[in-house]
């Protein structure tokens, strides 16, 4: 999943501030919980501040009762690159927005890769779709795919 391939840029000054070494992959379990549990922000500096505070917004703001292990942070953000795409950035303008919105770095080319692999899915969620007689989620995949094709 493209979640396992991203990166927290400052992972070390989140370390000088929580206290011990963390990973710098952004949905680890270890970062997740010291993110939820251990950081004070007040102690970051106002940029580092502000992406996780987007970060936890955007991707650790589910009610389930395991969070933030629950898959829902990952999730979200897999869904979050599938909304930059088909709002019409491409694989550079989506590493470039995760970067200075999240903090996060991700390969352009591993954004190209998870996207043309949910092309895929999505073209085999549509066969299936076709063979059942499932009109509306025929058309509901067909709408994703060319959306993230363009």
């Amino acid at each position: 999943m493209i979640s396992e391939k991203a990166r927290f840029r400052h992972a070390r000054k989140l370390e000088r501030v929580i206290g011990y070494r963390i990973p710098d992959l952004a949905f680890h379990g270890t970062v997740l919980e010291a993110i939820t549990s251990r950081l004070d922000f007040d102690r970051l500096d106002p940029m580092l501040r502000e992406q996780l505070l987007s970060f936890f917004n955007s991707f650790l703001k589910c009610t389930c009762r395991d969070n933030p292990f629950c898959g829902c942070p990952e999730k979200a953000f897999a869904r979050e690159i599938i909304e930059l795409r088909e709002n019409g950035l491409d694989h550079r303008k989506i590493a470039s927005y995760l970067l200075e919105e999240y903090g996060i770095d991700t390969y352009p080319a591993d954004l190209l890769s998870f996207l043309e692999e949910t092309v895929h899915e999505l073209e085999a969620l549509r066969d299936i779709a076709r063979l059942q007689q499932k009109n509306i989620l025929l058309e509901r995949t067909e709408e994703h795919i060319a959306l993230i094709e363009r």
